[in-house]
């Protein structure tokens, strides 16, 4: 019997494959051992059952057997792990027409964790849609876009400042950034500034923010009402440089009153 067989590669990164941060250490590229090969083959086989079900849709083991060139025991193990991890989740076969004597073969579908693994295009959608706000109503109605959403994710980074000491006050806003996957922390600036940097290490939105810096102009002037004081934004990320990084004055300093970007090689001295 011919076979076809799925050669996908390995797509479903977001679980498995960050787990894997133990073969290349910085910069330096060391041999698998039997082990790690063994678990390297095995994320890969995974991510092919997953990547079969994303093309063919909802699909039985037999199925899923075929397509591969797998056993059906092999596969059922990489479907319990997949289940276990939340990317797949079973089912019962829906039956067009009369049903058949016995039970619907059971089926294995992608949840919306596992759908999410795989490339998405909200960027683009994002940007699309920022575009035709820009094109029909004007810049100012893209600024106006900025600023309600920050205002809509305003209140938990209020909460969470407000309950601080006034001395703690960076430093609370940062662990509430990082809840919001903002990777965000805060430090003592460098050299003889009086005051503090607030780093954000992960940007959700970078890639919409580097053609619509609105979204971090809006973000810099709600630090800044947050806060209680002005701030100036040095760096960011959708700007090219490593880390987005905002200056923060120590109460009673006089801040700058004009927001920019820096060179990624002058930033880079700059977060921790």
């Amino acid at each position: 019997m011919n076979r076809t067989v799925d050669r996908s590669g390995p797509w479903l990164s977001a679980r498995d494959e960050l787990r894997n941060n133990g073969v290349v250490k910085y910069g330096e590229t060391r041999r698998e051992s039997p082990q790690e090969e063994l678990a390297t083959g095995e994320r890969s086989t995974r991510n092919r059952v997953a990547r079969s079900i994303l093309d063919h849709g909802p699909s039985t083991v037999a199925e899923l057997a075929v397509r591969l060139g797998l056993t059906q025991a092999a596969v059922r193990r990489h479907l319990d792990a997949l289940v276990s991890d939340g990317v797949v989740e079973a089912r019962e076969q829906r039956v067009y027409g009369a049903r058949t004597r016995g039970r619907p073969a059971k089926v294995f579908a992608l949840t919306d964790c596992g759908r999410d693994a795989f490339d998405q295009s909200y960027d683009k959608l994002a940007a699309d849609a920022l575009r035709w706000i820009a094109e029909t109503s004007g810049d100012e109605a893209v600024v106006a876009f900025a600023r309600a959403r920050i205002a809509a994710q305003s209140e938990a980074y209020r909460a969470a400042v407000e309950a601080a000491d006034p001395q703690a006050r960076t430093e609370a806003l940062a662990k509430a950034l990082s809840a919001d996957g903002y990777a965000a922390t805060a430090r003592s600036a460098p050299g003889p500034q009086q005051g503090e940097q607030l780093c954000q290490h992960h940007c959700p939105v970078a890639h919409v923010a580097e053609q619509y810096p609105q979204l971090c102009e809006a973000e810099t002037e709600f630090f800044s009402s947050l806060l209680g004081t002005h701030v100036q934004r040095l760096a960011t990320i959708a700007h090219g440089d490593g880390v987005c990084t905002t200056y923060i004055p120590r109460s009673g300093h006089a801040a700058p009153q004009t927001t920019h970007s820096v060179s990624a090689s002058t930033a880079g001295r700059n977060p921790a």
